[in-house]
């Protein structure tokens, strides 16, 4: 349990947070007018239709628009249409889903939850399925450094960002504004979900979200042994989830804004485990909580510069229980608490010039009630400075990352303290004046700190787990182009080499444990690729094409005379892809999608029965807005996987096979 002081320092910040939200410190619903031109940040315009394409590194974008016309259901499944995106999903609406980017795995990810990053120092990966889809209003994937560099030293830390951003739309009058959904699928799913947002004189905005998530998750699968073959239902696989979040924004004036969040979120599932022969029976459970408070202050000084401060408070907790086995000899408790803060200026000294310099401090801890807990700590220190240079048809980002890592330990030893400075650089280039068809390339050096899991957790990690030093190449091209107002296409196309240092792969044991161990060398190579295609045939009618796909070969390259040599890394499918269309008309609007992958190995040394085929998975979406008064109403159907394929992304974790959800949403106003 969290100390008395620590308990004492929550109920204050909450406390203050929340009078700041009462008297108007509150919402992401508007920002401040844009009178300095250092605060020039690129506009990605997240409404399905227009996307910015001269990003000097990859950006991939699904604003929320998209997600009827994609028929995308969940976070999960929006980011399968993304190139470079390989997603572990356990199945079910219960189950965990992390995503790794060009094959570095999920740790390399980083995450971000309206502009701060979220963090699990315990396990180092962000479940995805814990934020909803009805509240996010775009997802942005940066592979790189994108341009804007007005951002903290800490999302500079990763090869890739997942930016969440949730519904930031202000209404035009200060009228209440309520949206109420409730949602309904297979093996008892159940989704109700509800917010309230309101502008209350011109510089105030608060906004308020609440959901709960209730599924059995009791599908069925096939299990062959042999020449036998039966139909086995998923056991222990109930999950009760419930979200809610409260934030807002107050613009005193047009040069500063004030944003805060206070965030709940609850989990308390059984975790169904590996399937076997002739037994069906678990016992495991898991009870995820976790409660964070964030703050960000911007303030434009003049014409040339801007300042940002953040901080963030952040506690977790992870109640594992195993009811079968004796003793309840493996029952932990896990609890994590951080303290971050961060302090960012942009500076534009000249009309072409930016200059970017941030640090970010962060405090984690690590406590459990296993007897063998060490009780780690770490205190993390970043500083960033980038510049970026724009003239014309070109653009070049240079940036330079210094981390300092300590590291301690309550009892036992602890894991050697650590520094290192990353380089980064990208270009861009527009080919042609009169077509938009860019050119880029660019370059960045990274250092992975291992979790805590992959340090101290018993029988499994280890204080002496190097951490990983990677780099990353990439050249790409991005091209829009026009014929008429009525039909748009716009293609992105990109080739990577990635190289890898003492590379920590991580192979599951169960849903929550994981063995690590150190792969001295692995180089990535791949190409990613996506095309859309808008074309409006006549008023009232849309269709949408969109396709996206990846080759990613991410191999074992530490002894070239070992049999293991050049074996692709466990999870990690050669091809994948993913493509739609969608027909937006008056009466009932359709979106055909699917995604596909090759098969994966299970193990690094891709020992015989670890291969996991590949598969295939189709859907159908269908909806239709409407007006009924002032309620604007809407009515959507999905059958997933309509195939009815069995297949495993995560070895002995069947997905479900043909499912289906409905829901009515209603807008009040």
């Amino acid at each position: 349990m969290p100390t008395v002081m620590t308990m004492t320092v929550k109920r204050n910040l909450a406390l203050i947070l929340t009078v700041l939200l009462m008297t108007g410190a509150t919402s992401v619903y508007a920002q401040p007018k844009d009178t300095a031109r250092v605060h020039r940040l690129p506009d990605v315009v997240v409404d399905g239709q227009q996307r910015r394409i001269d990003n000097s590194a990859p950006v991939r974008v699904i604003g929320s628009a998209d997600y009827l016309r994609l028929g995308v259901t969940d976070v999960a499944d929006a980011l399968n249409r993304l190139a470079g995106v390989t997603l572990r999903d356990y199945g079910g609406a219960g189950g965990m889903k992390t995503v790794s980017v060009r094959g570095y795995g999920a740790l390399h990810t980083g995450v971000s939850y309206d502009g701060v990053m979220l963090s699990e120092i315990q396990s180092g990966e962000i479940d995805v399925s814990r934020y909803s889809i009805d509240n996010v209003q775009s997802l942005s994937l940066t592979i790189g450094d994108g341009d804007d560099i007005f951002v903290t030293a800490r999302q500079a830390t990763t090869p890739a960002v997942l930016a969440i951003q949730s519904l930031t739309r202000l209404p035009a009058d200060l009228k209440p504004h309520l949206t109420a959904q409730m949602r309904l699928g297979s093996w008892g799913y159940a989704n109700p979900f509800v917010r309230y947002t309101q502008r209350m004189g011109r510089s105030v905005a608060l906004s308020a979200v609440g959901d709960y998530v209730y599924a059995d998750n009791d599908y069925p699968f096939r299990l062959r042994n042999g020449n036998v073959t039966t139909i086995e239902r998923r056991s222990n696989s109930r999950m009760c989830s419930g979200h809610a979040e409260v934030s807002g924004l107050w613009t005193p004036n047009d040069r500063s804004s004030l944003w805060a969040k206070i965030y709940y979120y609850d989990n308390d599932r059984q975790l169904p485990g590996i399937v076997q022969y002739y037994t069906n029976v678990c016992g495991q459970q898991l009870h995820d909580r976790n409660w964070f408070a964030q703050t960000r202050w911007l303030y434009q000084a003049s014409q040339r510069l801007s300042l940002r401060l953040t901080a963030k408070a952040n506690w977790a907790s992870s109640a594992y229980r195993d009811t079968l086995l004796p003793d309840r000899r493996d029952d932990a408790t896990y609890q994590q608490h951080e303290y971050y803060g961060s302090a960012s200026m942009l500076y534009a000294p000249c009309r072409d010039v930016e200059i970017n310099y941030a640090a970010d401090y962060c405090y984690n801890n690590l406590s459990s009630s296993l007897a063998t807990d060490r009780r780690p700590y770490r205190h993390t220190l970043w500083q960033t400075a980038a510049v970026k240079f724009q003239r014309q048809r070109f653009t070049a980002l240079a940036r330079v990352l210094w981390t300092l890592c300590l590291n301690g330990a309550h009892r036992g030893d602890a894991q050697s303290d650590m520094r290192r400075w990353s380089p980064s650089l990208s270009l861009s280039y527009r080919l042609m004046e009169d077509e938009e068809l860019y050119l880029r390339a660019s370059m960045k050096d990274i250092f992975r700190v291992p979790t805590f899991n992959e340090c101290y957790f018993h029988h499994y990690g280890s204080p002496d787990v190097r951490p990983e030093n990677t780099r990353q190449y990439n050249i790409g091209l991005t091209w829009r182009h026009a014929w008429s107002p009525k039909l748009v296409a716009q293609v992105a196309a990109d080739a990577y080499l990635n190289r890898i240092s003492d590379k920590i792969v991580a192979v599951p044991y169960n849903m929550f444990i994981w063995r690590t161990i150190n792969m001295a060398k692995a180089r990535g190579m791949g190409v990613d690729g996506e095309a859309r295609v808008e074309w409006t045939p006549s008023a009232g009618h849309r269709i949408d094409l969109s396709a996206s796909y990846t080759y990613q070969r991410v191999a074992n390259r530490t002894d070239a005379s070992s049999p293991h040599y050049g074996k692709q890394v466990p999870y990690q499918p050669l091809n994948q892809g993913s493509a739609s269309v969608g027909w937006e008309n008056p009466w009932i609007s359709l979106s055909l999608h699917g995604q596909a992958a090759s098969g994966r190995w299970a193990t690094p040394n891709h020992y015989e029965g670890t291969h996991i085929g590949g598969y295939a998975d189709v859907g159908l979406t269908a909806y239709r807005n409407m007006m009924v008064g002032k309620t604007r109403l809407q009515l959507r159907a999905d059958v997933e996987n309509i195939l009815g394929h069995q297949y495993e992304i995560v070895a002995h974790y069947p997905m479900p096979r043909t499912h289906w959800r409905m829901s009515v949403k209603m807008e009040l106003s």
